[in-house]
């Protein structure tokens, strides 16, 4: 079994519904919910828009990386995720793999771990709360102290 963290991500509907729903998908189609973040609400990171909600959970799969992969953006679509481009845009909901264990990959399809994890606070503090010393496999650097070291100021504030 591996252990696979999660980004969740959706600024668009009944967001509690949807990142209710979202967790339900995750736990029947990836794997069981070992831990799961207080959801915090973002402003958007890369583009103007409505502020965002993000929550990371940790599940323990039994699927490889490309398979995780492919039911996270089965569930996004099952949530109602249209992708109208390859920019940042408002959406339902975003699943992001952030590591996989501590596997390394860099493929067209996925690279693991999540290359913006370090520079994204709206990543680094659900994450901070659930693995604050979960090390980067590629930097050796835990959670906590990119936390610290991130130049990102929007603000991330929690809500639930």
């Amino acid at each position: 079994m591996a252990e696979v963290f999660i980004l969740l991500g959706g600024n668009v509907g009944d967001k509690h519904k949807i990142f209710e729903e979202t967790r339900g998908l995750v736990a029947e189609r990836i794997g069981k919910l070992k831990n799961v973040s207080s959801i915090y609400v973002t402003e958007s990171w890369g583009f103007k828009s409505e502020p965002f909600w993000n929550q990371v959970l940790i599940v323990e799969t039994s699927l490889l990386p490309t398979e995780t992969l492919d039911q996270g953006q089965t569930i996004e679509k099952l949530m109602g995720r249209i992708r109208l481009s390859d920019h940042y845009e408002s959406r339902t909901m975003d699943i992001d793999l952030l590591f996989y264990d501590d596997l390394c990959l860099n493929t067209q399809l996925l690279t693991l771990p999540h290359p913006g994890i370090g520079d994204r606070k709206f990543v680094l503090v659900p994450l901070n709360e659930i693995a604050p010393q979960k090390l980067h496999p590629v930097t050796g650097i835990s959670v906590n102290a990119m936390l610290l070291n991130c130049q990102d100021n929007l603000k991330v504030e929690r809500i639930l």
